[in-house]
C-alpha cells in the first residue's frame, strides 16, 4: 500500500515583519502544491527522495543526526512508526510545484503533506491532528515557528494571524488573480529581521506609528474582503509596500519589479521577508499575458489563485 497527500504553498498578503511586533497578518494558501508519497519497504530504513537529494538512514535514527532539510521527514516517520508495530521500513518521496526558499511556504507544505501521507499508511488523522503533528515537524528546522504557515497549508483559504491570539479563518467567496514573481535574489529571513529590529531601535516612535498604520490597514483589508472589494484590496497592497520600504526590507530589484507592473496591476508588494524572494501583484485577467514582457526573462513568474482545499490525501492498494 502507498499513501499520497498534497498540501498548498502560501503567501503573506499583509503584515509581514509587523506581525512580530503585535499587529495582525493575513496569509493565503495558493494553488501550487507539494505532493508526498509514502510506502512501506522491507529495508529497515527511512528513505527520503526530494529535489534536494536522497537520504537513507536506519529506521530508529534521530532526526537531529541528519541535514536540516530532511529532519521533518525523519521526525515524522519515527514518530508515526513508533506508535505502530510490524513496520520494516518506509520510503517517502517529495515532489513540489513550489519554488524552494523564496517565502512561499514550501517547508510548511512539505511538513503538512508528509504528516498526512505517512500517517495515512496506518490510520487516518483529522485535519487538526495533521496540523499539530506538522507543526512539531516544522520545529525541527524552525524552532520558533508560529504554526501559521502550517495552519493555512492544512486548511487552505485565507487566515488572519495574531501573535498572542493565534489564527482565525477568513470567509472569502471571491477569487483573486495573483501573479507571483521571483526576484531570483537569495535572501535570509534572519538578515531582514535584524534590519527591521535596527530600524525600530533607531526610531521607536516612527516604528510604533507604522505598526498602528499597519493595524488600521489590515482592519480595512478585512472589510474590503467581506465586501468583495478587489480594488481597495489592491490599493492596500501598494500602501503596505510603502511601509515595507520604510523599514528597509526592499531593494532596487524588488522596487523595479513592482514599478514595472504598476500600470496593469491593482496593487503589488513584497511577500515574506524581503531583501529578495518574491513579490505579489493583483492583476486583472485581461492583463495576465503582459506580465513576462514587463518583468523580463531573468525573473521567474507564474499566476496563482487562492487554494481552498488545503491538505488532501488518499491511499492506493498495491
Amino acid at each position: 500500500m502507498k499513501s499520497i497527500a498534497s498540501a498548498p504553498g502560501k503567501i503573506i498578503l499583509f503584515g509581514e515583519h509587523f506581525v512580530v511586533h503585535g499587529t495582525k497578518a493575513i496569509l493565503a494558501a495558493i494553488d501550487k502544491r507539494v505532493t508526498v508519497t509514502s510506502a512501506f519497504t522491507e529495508n529497515k530504513t527511512i528513505k527520503v527522495n526530494s529535489q534536494l537529494g536522497t537520504l537513507e538512514v536506519p529506521i530508529s535514527s534521530s532526526y537531529e543526526e541528519v541535514k536540516s532539510e530532511f529532519r521533518p521527514f525523519v521526525y515524522l516517520a519515527n514518530k508515526i512508526i513508533n506508535s505502530n508495530q510490524n513496520v520494516n521500513g518506509l520510503e517517502v518521496t517529495i515532489d513540489s510545484d513550489i519554488p524552494i526558499g523564496v517565502g512561499l511556504g514550501s517547508s510548511s507544505a512539505c511538513c503538512v503533506a508528509a504528516a498526512a501521507s505517512i500517517s495515512e499508511l496506518f490510520k487516518e488523522l483529522s485535519s487538526e491532528e495533521i496540523l499539530n503533528v506538522s507543526i512539531e515537524a516544522e520545529k525541527t528546522i524552525f524552532p520558533d515557528t508560529s504554526g501559521a504557515d502550517c495552519t493555512v497549508c492544512t486548511y487552505g483559504g485565507m487566515i488572519e494571524y495574531e501573535q498572542f491570539t493565534g489564527t482565525k479563518k477568513i470567509d472569502n467567496t471571491f477569487e483573486l488573480n495573483l501573479v507571483i514573481a521571483n526576484s531570483m535574489i537569495p535572501h535570509t529571513t534572519k538578515n531582514s529581521v535584524e534590519r527591521v529590529s535596527k530600524f525600530k531601535e533607531n526610531d521607536e516612535e516612527r516604528f510604533s506609528q507604522l505598526c498602528d498604520l499597519e493595524t488600521k490597514l489590515i482592519d480595512e483589508v478585512i472589510v474590503a474582503m467581506k465586501n468583495n472589494d478587489v480594488t481597495t484590496l489592491g490599493l492596500k497592497m501598494s500602501e503596505n509596500q510603502k511601509y515595507l520600504e520604510e523599514i528597509q526590507v526592499s531593494n532596487d530589484t524588488l522596487r523595479d519589479m513592482i514599478s514595472s507592473l504598476n500600470e496593469i496591476s491593482l496593487g503589488s508588494k513584497i511577500t515574506g521577508a524581503g531583501d529578495g524572494g518574491c513579490i505579489i501583484a493583483l492583476i486583472k485577467d485581461e492583463n495576465m499575458d503582459q506580465i513576462p514582457a514587463l518583468l523580463g526573462n531573468d525573473k521567474e513568474c507564474f499566476s496563482a489563485k487562492i487554494d481552498t482545499k488545503g491538505v488532501v490525501w488518499s491511499t492506493i492498494e498495491q
